[in-house]
């Protein structure tokens, strides 16, 4: 028997003759594949391609010798490899005989045991060698040996449970996915000295209920989420990102807040008030309106609820409210966005000090009940470990000592020129400036041109108004607010150097017609605070659905 080896043409095929036609690439793997077709045969005589003689030449006695010892390598393989795919074959069966016997494992609750005590996931931890019953999703699932470790959540806590025996074993567990929706019973129980776990504790699993069984797969939970995907990815998937512990831990905070804000207003004795959001009036400015068609009347979104608030000062004494504001701004910055909760408020019969006052009590009251909550307190530590919590009194800085400061910083307005009196300071250079002193500074007498029409005039100083921002460290501006003019000429003058209508604002005019006062108030951009209490990068991780220039889904 003759094959032949042709380096070039030919392949180490097993459905190869050897001919000169269907030659093969080497010669070991000739020898080898005469073997496959008969073990008893003799050695075949092998012939090799020579390019320099163009034809096939009888192999050399050195290179048939290499060639042996090739061959006895791919039949060493060849053994090897029978035995892996018998070995893959034998797991494959004894894993379908598995799956089956699981299959067939039935998960039944035992009638015997105590009645279950219906809870929340943060109450269970109360419960210590009760047997409880909590629904959740299943926010980390994995699976050891014959245990299955679940991490349930619920939205008021989580909870580490464990399943062992045919509750491990069963399909439907090997089944389970992540956000899955069960109903899990069992005993609470400690865990063991030196582990750690949600609330201390975790539930012994004895038997458990599928609610909602998420997809695998493609449209697994994880493959739709990942924490390094693109921004505006997990901007489309907010409602799936709003599950991550990050996420769902701001908006905790962010309740915690708005309770700690109205828990100050009631020390303080303000009034909560519902005003209007579609108004046909502005307060910051025409550029930043959202119009809309109202039953054919020109009408906009509200950029601010403070004109409606001064209105309640004469029935209701000092008054606040927590709603949307609106500003259509094609901004990109961290800081803003086009729709936010806007905290404001009105306060009658003060002096400006009072009104600074008054801000300084608010935060760092608020903030203070925030750091105490049982729930908010132990996520912003997480989240925010350097966190200090403001101190009164704050620091006073006058607009014209600000511009000193900066000029000697060295710090350039946004024309690239050194900052001059009533050149309104921009976000860099403030977040330099407050970052650089790195306390919280209450900004104060910005001038008349930089400011809105209704911000009286300083009496020792007519070129600027009696108004503050509240700068943070970190995150800039979160608060805005002045005393307001209560002279009706004053006020006329004010809408004539704005060039604004003053028809319109007939209702506002009359506050100071019908028994003016001294009067102040301001803003605080929720989502600014909660940026700075939760060291986020930008005000956009601090909203459930942030809506900015470009972004208005979902």
């Amino acid at each position: 028997m003759s094959l032949y080896i042709n380096d070039t043409t030919g392949i180490d095929e097993l459905t190869r003759s050897g001919s000169q036609e269907q030659s093969y690439k080497t010669p070991a793997f000739a020898l080898f594949a005469a073997q496959q077709f008969d073990a008893a045969a003799a050695e075949p005589k092998l012939f090799v391609f020579k390019t320099e003689e163009n034809d096939y030449v009888e192999i050399s006695a050195s290179a048939l010798k290499k060639a042996r010892k090739g061959c006895d390598g791919l039949k060493k393989k060849a053994i090897k490899q029978k035995e892996q795919a018998a070995k893959q074959q034998e797991q494959a069966a004894a894993a379908a005989a598995k799956q089956m016997a699981n299959m067939h494992i039935t998960i039944e609750e035992d009638k015997s045991l105590p009645a279950a005590l219906r809870c929340k996931i943060d109450q269970s931890y109360t419960h210590v060698g009760e047997r409880v019953k909590v629904s959740g999703w299943i926010h980390r699932l994995r699976s050891n040996k014959k245990v299955v470790f679940i991490v349930l959540r619920d939205g008021s806590g989580y909870i580490q449970c464990v399943l062992t025996g045919n509750l491990a074993l069963a399909q439907q567990t090997v089944d389970l996915t992540l956000e899955s929706t069960v109903t899990l019973y069992g005993s609470i129980k400690k865990v063991p000295e030196g582990k750690s776990a949600p609330g201390g504790v975790e539930l012994d699993v004895d038997y458990y209920e599928i609610v909602g069984l998420a997809p695998s797969g493609e449209e697994s939970f994880s493959n739709k989420i990942t924490e390094d995907a693109d921004p505006s990815i997990l901007l489309d998937q907010r409602h799936l990102a709003l599950r991550g512990e990050t996420l769902s831990g701001v908006m905790k905070v962010r309740a915690a807040l708005l309770a700690a804000i109205r828990r100050v207003y009631k020390e303080e004795n303000l009034t909560e008030v519902t005003p209007p959001c579609m108004v046909q009036t502005q307060v910051e400015g025409g550029s930043t309106l959202f119009k809309l068609d109202y039953y054919g009347e020109e009408a906009f979104l509200t950029q601010s609820s403070q004109l409606y608030l001064e209105t309640c000062l004469p029935s209701l004494g000092d008054v606040y409210c927590m709603q949307e504001s609106f500003r259509a701004e094609k901004s990109h910055t961290r800081r803003h966005l086009s729709e936010y909760t806007h905290i404001e408020a009105e306060l009658t019969f003060l002096t400006f000090d009072e009104l600074l006052q008054h801000i300084e009590t608010l935060i760092v009251n608020s903030i203070q009940y925030v750091l105490e909550d049982p729930v908010a307190g132990p996520i912003i530590k997480e989240l925010n470990p350097d966190f200090v919590a403001p101190k009164a009194p704050f620091m006073r800085l006058e607009y014209k000592d600000a511009i000193e400061w900066l000029k000697e910083h060295q710090i350039l307005n946004e024309e690239g020129n050194e900052f001059q009196f009533g050149d309104d300071i921009a976000e860099a250079a403030e977040r330099k400036m407050t970052d650089t002193i790195g306390v919280p500074i209450l900004l104060t007498k910005f001038p008349v041109e930089i400011k809105s029409f209704y911000m009286p005039r300083c009496k020792d100083d007519p070129r600027v108004t009696e108004s503050v921002d509240v700068l943070m460290p970190t995150v800039g501006e979160i608060t805005g607010g002045s005393m307001r003019i209560n002279n009706l000429e004053e006020l006329m003058a004010g809408f004539k150097r704005e060039g604004i209508d003053p028809k319109p604002y007939y209702w506002f005019i009359d506050q100071r017609k019908y028994g003016t006062c001294p009067h102040g108030g301001y803003g605080i951009g929720t989502e600014r605070i909660l940026a700075w209490l939760c060291n986020r990068y930008t005000v956009r991780d601090c909203s459930l659905y942030p809506r900015f220039s470009g972004r208005c889904k979902p």
